[in-house]
């Protein structure tokens, strides 16, 4: 690949046959056939209507079908229809979030201008940016975007912003050498890149990259790559399909087996087996699920992090590692000045004394030699300009007045050759210029020091000293200005030779400081067993200093760079990538691998990022969160959250609250299936010892459309546990129908199983086959409504508060009601099929439907630790 920084701006023109007249029109015609068109391509996309259809591909769903088919054929239509609609609506919800998920493509063309200037046939002209080929001359000044890639032929003060590329939202200096070194993107300083614009000056470009052969073209096509995983919720479900199924189908032809075998008629022991399916199904699972993460998905927008698909809400619970950007997410965004090196001393930003003359001195000219203003709390200018104005507002200095008082007369902007900016103003009847930039720059041009004993010659160990404090302050991760001074005897324009004879007067050091929560949240996940990890754009030495202040890094060795991830292979990087916590200089392609390597180490990634560099790896993160305040559509539209306040803490509640959800929805699954266990021990009970059926089809629609749905949903609004975070992340491997898991529901089922078989017993010792079906339809409901509060969590009611969850109290109130509506209102019995009962036999169901709580409970007192 040509390196195209590494060689002078005469050697690409001449490498691509190009002249300052630009191209002419057979020039472009021929380039074009060879180049292309400068558009970013789709790759294939699905049809919605395939992406509809792909979704009853889930086994869940297709037992689901199944399940209706099944209840058709028992003539129960009304079950049928249920069961379609919630097969129905969770497809179009899963084709939903597919088309919002695929905006990405689009939202990167939408980043370049429409129209271009380029010389052409020795003529400047407007062109669309499409038609932009490869050798193009490309004129860029203040506030274009830039349409290609391409190597600067001329600079003249020209700044540009390349956050969406790079991540870091200071403009960059730009310049037309030469750069000899393999450096990455960011320091690719002579280089300018499609999806960037320009903040100041102007430039010539000649093109060197077109369409998807930019530096945006290898994203877009790293996003099309990229996959998508599925969650562990959802592999969960997914390995949960299958044991169900071949559960059920190994129950039903038992029982149909063993009905022939007694000699039952071949359809009726078809059909017992087939009603023994519809009760072991749990119709409603799916859309529980759905509706307990979309309020939990409500929930969590509340707390400043927006979920844009469903179930990477429970995805959250399992992280184990997060790679954080820095700035903006762990940091403030903003420059802040945190000491000052005046007088040779270093002072603390906030002790600086007014009365003190040099002090005061050096704030004022820092206010002086700067462009910056803010008004109204919107800052307006450079964000280390606007730092030195806020330190001057921290003393009661508003900049428009200090320079009011002191008029500017003259000025040089700053230029990135020379790293310098001087301005000439009226101090005192005195014209003094100005200078603030960098030391390494700057102190070769002092010859005299401001000390509280007066102006005194610069000596070596002056200079020493100065050398040393601003060595110290950029180890420290401190971006550092100089200031220096000196007066001009004429009122004119000034030019780089006045810049020499300087006085010094001190050094101002500052920084994108970490959000004062950064450092509770960092030390929250780590407790939590999760790794926090920065991944940015920035300097290693910044990003050190920042990752050192909030505790995710306490090991230099643990940080390193781009250029040395580049050495590394796949294997080597998945090797060594648990030994670093901040990787730095990092590009797009960097940062999948950085994200892969981890999950190949079998964890759960969450994936920050604002800028359309990051849309690749929070794509390919099991949970991609993006900047709501900063960041692009692009990076919005690759991941999984949203946080509106672009704060890192964010992510850590998002991740208790994730937690929580799973445990709410691993608890109804319980609910669902050790109620549902109950109701096939009960049928296997009376199939084993050749009783009559103890449900009719119309109990079995009774029960899983009003006593299972309601009390699940319930159980899936839980309160959050306090504790939740104290936990470390689950295995994502442990299947969710595992042996502890699949022992409580049958523990529990066979509680439900014996209160219900015992109440049928009972029925039938009257003679009446009609009365102890209802006895033990009235039974199996009620016991598996009171279950709900047994099913809230692993300790007891009383631990956790018997009102704590309103909606559980609710859940059963419905619940009863309606089950006592149906045995007692004559219009609704003979609907349900149920006999009219004895107050004795009433009291032996509310008794038997009680005992299993009590059980549960009397365990959970004994035997399970709070915490």
């Amino acid at each position: 690949m040509t390196q195209y920084h590494q060689q002078s701006s005469a050697e690409v023109m001449n490498k691509l046959s190009v002249t300052n007249k630009g191209l002419s029109d057979s020039d472009v015609q021929k380039r074009q056939e060879v180049y292309g068109f400068n558009v970013l391509e789709e790759g294939k996309k699905i049809s919605t209507l395939a992406v509809f259809f792909g979704q009853f591909k889930d086994l869940l769903v297709i037992i689901l079908m199944i399940a209706a088919i099944i209840s058709f054929l028992l003539g129960e239509v009304e079950s049928t229809i249920v069961i379609l609609i919630v097969i129905i609506l969770n497809a179009i919800l899963g084709t939903v979030q597919h088309v919002k998920a695929e905006k990405s493509l689009g939202n990167l063309k939408a980043l370049s201008s429409p129209i271009a200037k380029v010389m052409r046939n020795n003529q400047i002209i407007e062109i669309p940016s499409k038609d932009i080929v490869v050798g193009d001359l490309l004129y860029l000044e203040a506030g274009d975007y830039i349409n290609a890639d391409g190597r600067l032929v001329e600079s003249h003060n020209l700044h540009i912003n390349e956050s969406s590329l790079t991540g870091e939202s200071l403009a960059v200096a730009k310049f037309a050498d030469p750069i000899k070194e393999d450096v990455t993107i960011a320091d690719k300083k002579n280089m300018v890149f499609t999806g960037s614009f320009v903040t100041n000056g102007r430039g010539i470009v000649i093109v060197t990259a077109i369409g998807m052969e930019t530096e945006i073209g290898k994203i877009a096509n790293l996003l099309d790559t990229a996959k998508e995983k599925k969650t562990p919720l959802q592999v969960s479900l997914d390995q949960f399909g299958e044991k169900l199924a071949l559960g059920i189908t190994m129950i039903c032809v038992v029982i149909f087996t063993i009905d022939l075998v007694r000699g039952r008629e071949l359809v009726e022991s078809f059909m017992f087996a087939v009603s023994l399916a519809v009760a072991a199904i749990p119709e409603a699972l799916s859309s529980i699920v759905t509706i307990v993460l979309a309020f939990g998905t409500q929930k969590m927008a509340k707390e400043n992090a927006i979920i844009r698909k469903l179930f990477a809400v429970e995805s959250l619970g399992s992280v184990s590692v997060i790679c954080s950007d820095k700035t903006g997410t762990l940091t403030e965004n903003k420059m802040v000045v945190q000491h000052v090196f005046v007088d040779q001393k270093v002072i603390q930003h906030d002790q600086l004394q007014m009365k003190n003359t040099i002090e005061k001195d050096l704030i004022w000219k820092a206010l002086l030699c700067n462009d910056a203003l803010e008004r109204d709390h919107k800052e307006i200018g450079d964000p280390t300009e606007i730092a030195l104005v806020k330190l001057g507002k921290q003393y009661d200095f508003d900049e428009l007045i200090v320079r009011e008082n002191c008029p500017r007369v003259a000025e040089l902007p700053f230029d990135s050759d020379r790293k310098l900016m001087s301005t000439v103003n009226r101090i005192n009847q005195q014209n003094i210029m100005i200078t603030k930039g960098a030391l390494d720059v700057l102190l070769s041009k002092i010859t005299k020091i401001n000390t509280s004993n007066g102006l005194l010659t610069i000596t070596h160990e002056h200079k020493k000293k100065i050398e040393e404090v601003n060595r110290d302050f950029s180890m420290n991760g401190l971006r550092v200005l100089a200031i220096a001074y000196k007066e001009v005897y004429e009122p004119r324009a000034i030019s780089v030779v006045d810049e020499r004879d300087l006085i010094f007067v001190g050094l101002i050091a500052m920084m994108d400081p970490p959000r004062k929560e950064s450092k509770a949240a960092v030390e929250s996940c780590i407790k939590a067993g999760i790794k926090p990890v920065m991944i940015t754009g920035d300097h290693k030495i910044t990003a050190t200093a920042i990752a050192k202040q909030i505790g995710i890094l306490q090991d230099p060795t643990e940080a390193i760079e781009g250029a040395e991830i580049e050495k590394l292979t796949d294997r080597e990087l998945q090797e060594k990538v648990q030994d670093f916590s901040v990787y730095a200089r990092v590009t797009p392609e960097q940062k999948i691998r950085i994200v892969k390597a981890w999950q190949e180490k079998g964890n759960v990634v969450a994936m920050t990022g604002d800028g359309v560099n990051d849309g690749p790896a929070l794509k390919q993160a099991d949970i991609g969160v993006a900047m709501g305040i900063t960041g692009t559509e692009v990076a919005k539209d690759a991941s999984s959250m949203i946080l509106t306040d672009d704060n890192f803490s964010t992510i850590v509640k998002a991740i208790s609250n994730g937690r929580s959800i799973y445990t709410n929805i691993k608890n109804a699954i319980l609910f669902l299936l050790s109620g549902n266990a109950g109701a096939i021990f009960v049928v296997l009970y009376a199939t084993v010892l050749g009783l009559p059926v103890p449900f009719a089809p119309v109990h079995l629609l009774f029960i899983n459309l009003l006593t299972d749905s309601l009390p699940a949903i319930a159980i899936g609004l839980e309160p959050n546990n306090k504790n939740t975070m104290k936990d470390k992340p689950r295995n994502i491997h442990t299947p969710l129908l595992n042996r502890i898991f699949t022992t409580q529901v049958v523990l529990e089922g066979l509680l439900i199983a014996i209160s219900t078989a015992v109440a049928f017993e009972i029925g039938l010792s009257t003679g009446d086959t009609l009365t102890a079906s209802t006895m033990a339809f009235t039974t199996l409901c009620l016991s598996r409504l009171i279950h709900g509060f047994n099913s809230r969590s692993k300790q007891s009611i009383f631990a956790i508060g018997v009102f704590s969850n309103k909606y559980t109290w609710l859940a059963f109130l419905i619940g009863f009601v309606a089950l006592h509506v149906v045995l007692f209102v004559p219009s609704f019995t003979d609907i349900f099929e149920v006999a009219t009962l004895t107050g004795a036999q009433l009291g032996f169901i509310y008794s038997l439907s009680f005992l299993p709580f009590l059980v549960n409970q009397w365990y959970k007192l004994l035997f399970v630790r709070s915490k």
